[in-house]
This record gives structure tokens, sequence and C-alpha cells, in this order.
């Protein structure tokens, strides 16, 4: 493994080494383990945070200019780029409905589902974890088991643009429908995004549950029931609305995951 290190941090600050048939063995073993789910870009510790692998992701961003562009054919359809498609879903008991697609180097654990959606390389998915119809799980995004990323959800990848760390969703997620996390964003276990939450690295993440309201950034705490919001901010021009997520409760954890998500979703008439 500390070769495999070596070889990919080495060509990632000189690109001439990507010649070298050693390097271009390395991005490919790499690229392969991921695609089987023996390496992961990010993964949990066992003190709840997340190590990025950062020379995986290293890997993965190599991979593209030593991949060649070819036509690849589905039945009736055809495609036109340089990786190639995910194979075997029986066989990793892997559930996928036309039209989804998985890109090679994305791992999905057995009892994923994929309706019509699309994994880019690099990303990891739980099992258990529905990718519902039009969402979108971008490069090396990081999904916990028994998440449900509803219709048109846009999780972004590490790729465009280039950062360090991932986005992650934690086990027992509920993404509600059109929501978008990006940039990096963690969405800690067990929590519920309404409707059209939209959240960034910038996005004010306001608790107001209690008598003061309480700002995060960058990260949802575990449990949160979050719905989108605007709070007032002063331009050159004027007073305006900017876009916030808002936290209005908790789920309650002593409950079962799925009980308890429905209740958060009464209790709060949060939209999904």
């Amino acid at each position: 493994m500390d070769k495999l290190q070596h070889l990919i941090n080495s060509a990632w600050e000189d690109r001439s080494q990507l010649k070298e048939k050693p390097v271009q063995e390395a991005i490919q073993h790499v690229m392969a383990q991921l695609d089987k789910g023996k390496l992961r870009v990010a993964e949990p510790t066992k003190d709840g945070e997340w190590k990025v692998n950062e020379w995986v992701k290293k890997a993965v961003v190599l991979y593209f200019p030593l991949a060649q562009m070819e036509t690849i054919e589905v039945g009736p359809f055809e495609f036109h780029d340089k990786i190639p498609l995910k194979k075997n879903y029986k066989a990793q008991g892997v559930r996928v409905v036309p039209h989804a697609i998985a890109r090679y180097g994305a791992y999905l654990e057995e009892g994923v589902i994929m309706m019509p959606s699309y994994v880019n390389l690099g990303a990891w998915v739980g099992s258990g974890s529905m990718v519902d119809t039009w969402a979108t799980v971008g490069s090396c995004a990081q999904i916990g088991r028994n998440v449900h990323l509803s219709g048109g959800v846009g999780i972004g990848g590490v790729l465009e643009p280039l950062q360090a760390t991932p986005t992650i969703i934690e086990d027992n997620c509920f993404i509600g429908s059109r929501s978008i996390v990006v940039e990096g964003v963690r969405v800690e276990r067990e929590a519920v995004l309404g409707a059209n939450v939209v959240l960034t690295q910038s996005t004010r993440i306001i608790d107001v549950t209690g008598a003061e309201p309480v700002t995060y950034k960058g990260r949802v705490p575990a449990r949160s029931v979050v719905i989108p919001g605007t709070y007032p901010k002063e331009f050159p021009a004027g007073t305006y609305q900017v876009a916030c997520a808002l936290i209005i409760g908790q789920r309650k954890p002593s409950t079962d995951k799925k009980t308890s998500l429905n209740d958060a979703l009464r209790e709060f008439n949060v939209a999904v």
C-alpha cells in the first residue's frame, strides 16, 4: 500500500510520470479496488469522524488522462466516453432499474436499489440505500447504509471543481426531493432534509429550536430535521433574503428508524 501511495502521490506532482507503466498499473489497481469496495476515498473512523484517503482521490483524477475514449454499446443505446460502465449487478446483489447508470470505480453494496439515476466513479453507496429517480451521486461521494436519496437529489462530487473533501451522507438519512448537497458537506446519521434544501460550504444551517439560533456550516448534526429557509442580508442596493437551511427539530433516537422518520415528517409537516 505504501508503494501505491508513493507512486500516485509522485505522479500527482509530476504528470509526466503517467507515461510510466508502474504508475499506470498503480492507478488501474486503485480503480479496481474502488470498484470492488476494497478501497474508499473516505471512510468512517471509530470516533465517528471521517478519514479522507487523499491519495485514493488523486488516483481517481489521474485515471482520466489514462483512459481512452471508446464507443460503448448497450442494446440499442450507444455511449462515447472514457470510463466503462459498471457490470455484474446480479452477482453483487444490486437492483438496477432502466435507465440507471453507474460508472466503473463506483461501489454499490449488496441491497442497493438504483432507480433511473446516476452514480459516478469513486462513489460508495451502502446497503439498503435507494438512489431514486433522476438522483445523482457525484464522484467520490460517500452514501451510508439505509439512505434514501429522493427524486432529483443532487449529491456533489470532488472532480467538479476539484476539492479535498467528498460529500458525505451518513447512515439512515433521508434526503428530500430536489435537495442539493455539494462541496464536501457532511450530513450526519439519521438526519432528514426536506424538499429543496440546498447545502454548500457557505450555506448557513441554523438551529431554530432553542431560545437563540445556533449556526452551523458544512455539517448537519445527527438526527436533525431540516427545511429550506431565508435570512435578511444587507447589500449596497438594500436588504434582501438569502437562502439558508433551518433545523426545526430532531428525530428521536429511541424509536425505530422508519417510525422515527415518519414521525418527523408528520410532526414538522416536512415536504419531501
